[in-house]
């Protein structure tokens, strides 16, 4: 076991690596709980990857590319007639950096609000009761702490064939900042990043293509969800090839070539060009340089460090959450067990019950999800009810103009509890809280079908699926 004989500069009860959401969120709880706490973050500004560039920049453009479709599209369907809109891209990104500003600003603030120590430094084990930080003037400083956690997120995965250039050739983070409209985008990968910005791009003018190894979108989301979405992008412009495994790349300066295997054809080479490639093909933790390999902490063959159900590594004091470790890579799921693990330390309990964590790709409409779908309930032989129904029936989606997609709820065939609730629809991230809250309640598809949905709003789709279930549907 690695041991640094310098002396601790000064004692933690907490010391947490990494000021992501699930970061802060647990340093944040810690505090209320009366520990010490401090937290290390390498990059100048607070709240990782999603603020800074993932969940908030992306969303921002996506509301603001939804704004400007509307406006050359939409608004003439609703009496409004305008000429003559032109996009103003710098104005946008402008925007989108203004909320970035005030988001990572105000985690800033809840530091110094929570009496959280902030070292801005790159934090790494010496033990497991040290951490050493290297300060971006290369000076370093040794913190002594009787738990730490380790929440230092994940970076992008690179295709070694498509390595990128940060140009013609980008991952998600250079695809928030483009200077210019592309004129084809090619998107690698048919996941949740691709399709967002992939999204945001067409509505502003870009012809966009994805290239998805698999045979359909989204593929850990529920199929029969996934197809419809497909169609529904489809119809906005956005091309599709699937099975197809990008084996190249060529980039010149006005463009790049992808050469790929088409599986559908006998693995045909084959090439497509575009001006610009963004590489979407997911995310890995960011599990290097920690120290990890010294103190014996093991990690699988993907970098994910490995933990207990208290997410405890191989040292009871160390933790590990969020992007690090197995599972959904998502914000929220970070948050959770950031909590967990301080409630933990503070109380001696902690819990994330992880059928109940929501995914939500922001399309428009947008896709959102929580538990089980069709296909796992069928591998693992669980006997199901289904019940759906259309948004193309509801009034409230008819008054705002969005009517494609639907609501399926998938219940215990004995007992009615809920196994699982899809949404493809307008503000389908705000609906599934509602099957959040009653899943978490082990609720039953008749509780969602008997309690009160103001009328005329969205969520009446979800009584209504909900009532489909025992093939009652009212407004079908």
């Amino acid at each position: 076991m690695a041991k640094d004989n310098a002396a601790p500069s000064e004692t933690f009860d907490f010391i947490v690596i990494g000021a992501g959401p699930g970061g802060y969120t647990g340093a944040i709880r810690a505090s209320q709980l009366g520990l010490k706490t401090a937290i290390i973050e390498k990059d100048k500004t607070l709240g990782g990857t999603c603020l800074n560039v993932g969940c908030i920049p992306s969303k921002a453009l996506l509301d603001s590319s939804e704004h400007f479709a509307m406006a050359n599209h939409d608004f003439k369907t609703h009496g409004i007639d305008v000429s003559g809109v032109k996009l103003n891209l710098p104005a946008m990104m402008a925007r989108k950096s203004k909320i970035v500003s005030d988001l990572t600003g105000g985690v800033a603030f809840l530091m110094k609000k929570n009496k959280i120590a902030h070292y801005n430094g790159k934090g790494k084990l010496l033990s497991p009761t040290q951490v050493e930080v290297t300060m971006a003037d290369g000076s370093k400083q040794v913190l002594e702490a009787k738990n730490i956690m380790l929440a230092t997120g994940s970076v992008v995965n690179e295709l070694p064939s498509v390595p990128y250039d940060g140009k013609r050739i980008i991952s998600s983070t250079e695809a928030l900042s483009l200077p210019e409209v592309p004129k084809h985008l090619l998107v690698v990968g048919g996941g949740v990043i691709g399709l967002e910005l992939g999204s945001v791009w067409l509505r502003l003018g870009a012809k966009v293509t994805v290239l998805e190894y698999a045979d359909r979108l989204v593929s850990n989301m529920d199929s029969q969800m996934t197809k419809r979405m497909e169609s529904v992008l489809a119809k906005q412009g956005m091309e599709f090839m699937f099975q197809v495994k990008v084996t190249g790349s060529k980039s010149s300066k006005y463009a790049v070539q992808l050469t790929y295997e088409d599986m559908k054809d006998n693995n045909a080479a084959k090439q497509i060009e575009g001006d610009v490639v963004l590489v979407a093909t997911g995310r890995r933790p960011y599990s290097d340089g920690l120290g990890l390999e010294e103190l014996g902490i093991e990690k699988d063959k993907r970098g994910f460090v490995m933990v207990n159900e208290h997410l405890q590594t191989k040292h009871p004091n160390v933790f590990a959450i969020g992007d690090l470790v197995p599972g959904w890579m998502l914000a929220h799921k970070a948050e959770e067990e950031g909590v967990a693990v301080a409630e933990f330390i503070g109380t001696g309990v902690g819990h994330v019950n992880y059928e109940t964590v929501p995914g939500v790709v922001y399309t428009w409409p947008e896709l959102a999800s929580v538990g089980a779908t069709e296909e796992e309930l069928k591998a693992k032989g669980v006997a199901y009810k289904a019940g759906s129904f259309n948004f193309a029936a509801n009034a409230r989606a008819k008054a705002i103009g969005t009517t494609d997609g639907m609501v399926k709820v998938l219940a215990d065939a004995s007992t009615d509890r809920l196994l699982g609730v899809h949404i493809l629809g307008p503000r389908a991230s705000d609906m599934i809280a509602e099957a959040v809250v009653a899943m978490e309640f082990g609720g039953s598809s008749e509780d969602l079908a008997r309690s009160f949905h103001a009328h005329p709003t969205l969520s009446e789709v979800m009584r209504e699926a909900a009532l489909a279930v025992d093939k009652r549907a009212r407004q079908s």
